[in-house]
């Protein structure tokens, strides 16, 4: 764990240092929550999940929609209809 003394600029921004953004794996465009409480201000990075990483978990989830729209005996023309019909 790295511990440095930051400044705030007069526009409210601090620079995190290159260390830390290195022992992190923050870059450019690096997104962060950040939380404050009690004079202590903490920046968790967020991960952001790859393309594929989307694509396979969006995949997983329509593969369960399917499966539990079988399990009801009915099929996607069954869906277009009750799509339809509450579009009235």
């Amino acid at each position: 764990m790295l511990i440095e003394t930051l400044k705030m600029s007069s526009k409210g921004q601090v620079v995190i240092p290159l260390d830390m953004r290195e022992e992190i794996g923050a870059g450019e465009g690096t997104l962060f929550a950040a939380m404050s409480s009690d004079h202590t201000v903490i920046l968790k990075k967020i991960e952001t999940p790859s393309k594929e990483d989307l694509i396979k978990e969006l995949s997983l989830i329509a593969k369960d929609g399917k499966r539990r729209l079988q399990s009801t005996g009915r099929g996607e023309s069954d869906i277009l209809k009750m799509v339809a019909k509450s579009r009235v």
